[in-house]
């Protein structure tokens, strides 16, 4: 808010000056309309369309624009010959002899903003065309929402499960899976009794801690037939945004490592598309032919461990 304060301050500044020189050189038009004038000074005629595209300005202003034009009768439009729908505008004869007026005005225009760029130490067009590129590739509001994320994951701690988190563990998987679905009997076995059913048979449980508050988890469970399958990943409502998956998705597949795996297996549904896009993000592919415990899985992905890396967060 600060920085577009200053640019409206810093604009309506600009616009009281040109208002001053346009009087003073005896121009007649209005100072907003410049950018359809002079461009209509270099084009025999043009649409709206393609004039809003030159000038990058919408429609309905260039529009406006022209019609204040046409009411001083600086401009005028008529149909084109090639296709009847669309009007074509140019400068009348006057507005030819303004032009001519204004072309001793935009010469002396030119030397006072060189002058001022060359004074301040500074080209304000090649900066403001610098920033409304980085723009362009990713807004302010990204910004602002990438630097919060770092902000949050920097009082993000991934500790391994203990008894304390056990009730955290359980509410946070039940959370989601009855947004969606209704629990099932494999569903409880796991969640009830994580200690005996988990971490006992060889596998492992994250809990993702926010303020020292747990607010995420994950758990690597191994199978009957020795690999491991990536498991009972949740977030909380309130935590979503920060991260919190893809830091406990690359801490799952270190894990994974450590246990010595050469592959990870998932169980998801494609209902769930932003949990796919995650786990599409930390190098898994779908696979199928194998039976599921669950009802509600209808896509299954595995992550060769000593091949796809995973993206950049």
């Amino acid at each position: 808010m600060a920085l577009g304060s200053r640019l409206r301050q810093l604009g309506d500044r600009l616009m009281s000056d040109a208002e001053k020189t346009y009087k003073t050189y005896e121009v007649e038009i209005d100072p907003r309309w410049f950018p359809v004038f002079y461009m209509l000074t270099t084009k025999e005629n043009a649409g709206i369309t393609e004039l809003a595209e030159d000038i990058g300005q919408t429609h309905p202003a260039v529009s406006q624009v022209v019609r204040s034009m046409i009411k001083m009768g600086i401009v005028a439009t008529q149909k084109c010959s090639t296709d009847a729908r669309i009007n074509k505008v140019a400068l009348t004869d006057k507005g030819k002899e303004i032009a001519m007026r204004l072309a001793p005005q935009c010469e002396d225009v030119n030397t006072a903003v060189e002058e001022l760029f060359r004074e301040a130490g500074s080209n304000l067009w090649s900066e403001l065309d610098a920033i409304e590129r980085e723009l362009d590739e990713k807004g302010i509001h990204q910004r602002v929402m990438n630097a919060r994320k770092e902000r949050e994951c920097a009082n993000i701690e991934i500790v391994p499960y203990r008894p304390k988190y056990k009730q955290s563990f359980k509410d946070l998987n039940v959370a989601w899976i009855e947004h969606h679905w209704e629990m099932e009997a494999s569903d409880y076995k796991a969640l009830d009794k994580p200690t005996e059913n988990i971490i006992n048979k060889g596998g492992y449980i994250a809990i993702a801690l926010y303020q020292n508050r747990p607010v995420g988890t994950c758990a690597l469970m191994k199978m009957e037939n020795g690999s491991y399958e990536l498991a009972k990943m949740a977030v909380a409502d309130e935590s979503k945004g920060m991260g919190l998956g893809f830091l406990l998705g690359k801490h799952i597949i270190s894990k994974a490592k450590e246990f010595g795996a050469d592959s990870l297996y998932l169980e998801s549904n494609t209902l769930l598309a932003p949990a796919i896009n995650l786990y599409r993000k930390l190098g898994f592919q779908r696979v199928s032919g194998n039976e599921s415990p669950y009802d509600r899985c209808n896509i299954q992905m595995t992550l060769n461990l000593y091949g796809v890396k995973p993206e950049p967060s």
